[in-house]
């Protein structure tokens, strides 16, 4: 007997969003990959094309994060288990 978690993968294959599903799963895992610091002056907004948008409290904040953006990009591609983000835009 296949597992409920298992069929839902396979479902979601299936129908052609599983990508979309893998790219959401970026914006719940942002306060767990960043912090409690930078989760909290950030608000992970959308994922399209593999470009998770982020709002930033100041500039001061995105250029830091600018800066931190490909070690962000690893460990949140990492969690989620596939490289599915593929830049990170800061507002």
């Amino acid at each position: 007997m296949e597992s409920i978690g298992h069929a839902i993968g396979r479902l979601l294959k299936d129908v052609g969003i599983d990508r979309s599903v893998k790219q959401q799963t970026a914006i719940s895992l942002w306060p767990e990959i960043v912090g409690p610091i930078i989760s909290g002056v950030t608000e992970p907004r959308d994922v399209e094309h593999g470009i998770l948008t982020v709002k930033t409290a100041n500039s001061t904040w995105r250029q830091e994060l600018f800066f931190q953006k490909k070690d962000i990009l690893k460990r949140l591609n990492s969690k989620i288990g596939i490289t599915i983000i593929k830049d990170i835009r800061f507002l």
